[in-house]
């Protein structure tokens, strides 16, 4: 039988594990490229939606990212080969693998990273200040 609780955490404690994304300011990370950024402390989380066009160059770097794509269509540039993703699509980007993307229709998606980038946990922390 499970437990049962019946305590339910005030608002001041409610802050310490959770927050409504949607209520975070956005940050471009690339023209065309807005996301909701949370960070915790071994990872960071990007709910990321992108326009028609929007382009991110060739990059690396050593956290390893998961892309959950929600909706629309990105042609992913892996270690130099193109690699079209659509909704349902689940990409696994080893640690410091060279990766960007073109993207050909609205896209949403969800990118974790981990270990933390440090470098979106900064925006990610000031986009919270900015709440």
């Amino acid at each position: 039988m499970a437990e049962e609780y019946t305590t339910y955490g005030n608002d001041a404690e409610r802050k310490n594990f959770i927050v409504h994304y949607p209520s975070i300011p956005e940050e471009e990370l690339a023209p065309g490229a807005f996301s909701h950024l949370v960070a915790g402390k071994e990872a960071v989380v990007s709910l990321l939606t992108m326009k028609a066009g929007a382009y991110f160059p060739v990059h690396q770097h050593e956290a390893e990212q998961i892309m959950i794509v929600l909706d629309g269509f990105i042609e992913q540039i892996i270690d130099g080969k193109l690699y079209p993703a659509r909704k349902g699509d689940v990409l696994i980007l080893p640690s410091n693998i060279p990766h960007g993307g073109y993207v050909r229709e609205e896209t949403t998606v969800v990118d974790v990273f981990a270990p933390s980038r440090a470098d979106l946990a900064e925006k990610a922390a000031a986009a919270r200040e900015r709440m």
